[in-house]
């Protein structure tokens, strides 16, 4: 009697099933624990801040512009992150006035100071009873001022603020002067030229701010003698300064969802976890884990039945 009834072999079978319990295991377990990524924020740096009562730009023409001396000097010019602030009262240049020494300011009060750290960043001036000379005029006055302050303030997060404030009389070549606000006034005097002054310029961005007092366009040619001939530009008490960048916040943690108590713990009203989920929670399982390897044993199980029931069939 012929038979189209194939069998395998019972080590074959055997093998079979340990390999796809073996197939099986792996593939269940890496799907059962996914990966999780953190990312951490980042922290802020330190804003900067500057001040300075004094700075000139100007170009000196001496004997009919044979030679050319730049005039270039700062006072009290300071600058943050380290706090930094000077008092210095004068500023004098050698060299332009026949050799001798020549005083660019005078003044009762010349301040700066400059803060900055992580939070908050502060460029702040002042200059009171201030006199300013150039060469040409050893007697006359470029400017006098009263008093005239700059600050600019910028915190992180927050609107940077620049303010300056010009009070009591301004004197330009000896004329008292009514300056305007936000614009520019003209001053000219016969024989001696022409100064052009900005009053309280202030500028702010999302996280700048630069605040100055006055800034002076100068074009002098004292007595038309071509002794000396002085363009350029002075400005007096500015701040400025920029916003620490703020840190970025990491993400709130989330609270762990509650797991619902499994069919046992609901009968028996138990809480506490049981030491086998513990124990995955330190080797990187999760809560699936427990029926993943039961399904594997179930299957070797299995494939043991069928070995010794394919041993028994080849014996009778």
């Amino acid at each position: 009697m012929n038979s189209n009834t194939f069998r395998m072999p019972a080590r074959r079978c055997a093998s079979a099933v340990a390999a796809a319990t073996l197939a099986a295991g792996p593939a269940a377990l890496l799907t059962a624990s996914p990966a999780h990524a953190t990312d951490g924020g980042g922290t802020g740096g330190d804003g900067r801040a500057s001040a300075v009562v004094l700075r000139t730009g100007l170009d000196v023409s001496l004997l009919n512009k044979t030679v050319h001396v730049p005039l270039k000097a700062t006072l009290n010019e300071v600058h943050a992150p380290a706090s930094a602030g000077k008092t210095a009262l004068t500023v004098t240049l050698d060299g332009v006035d026949q050799g001798r020494p020549f005083t660019v300011l005078r003044a009762d009060v010349a301040t700066a100071k400059a803060t900055a750290d992580g939070h908050r960043a502060e460029g702040y001036t002042n200059l009171a009873k201030a006199r300013v000379h150039v060469p040409g005029l050893p007697l006359l006055s470029l400017i006098e001022v009263e008093k005239v302050t700059s600050k600019a303030v910028c915190e992180a997060g927050k609107q940077p603020v620049a303010e300056s404030n010009v009070l009591g009389a301004v004197t330009v070549l000896g004329k008292r002067t009514t300056l305007t606000t936000g614009g520019t006034t003209k001053v000219g005097v016969p024989g001696v030229g022409e100064v052009r002054l900005d009053l309280s310029k202030t500028e702010t961005t999302s996280s700048t701010a630069a605040a100055t007092a006055l800034r002076l366009n100068v074009s002098l040619n004292p007595l038309k003698l071509n002794v000396a001939e002085v363009e350029g530009e002075i400005t007096l008490a500015e701040a400025t300064c920029a916003a620490p960048k703020a840190p970025a916040q990491a993400p709130a943690e989330q609270a762990p969802a509650e797991q619902e108590p499994s069919g046992v713990e609901a009968q028996s009203g138990g809480t506490e976890p049981e030491p086998a989920e513990e124990s995955l929670a330190k080797t990187g399982g999760s809560s699936t884990t427990p029926y993943v390897a039961g399904g594997a044993i179930a299957l070797v199980a299995a494939g043991a039945a069928a070995l010794v029931l394919a041993r028994g069939r080849s014996r009778t």
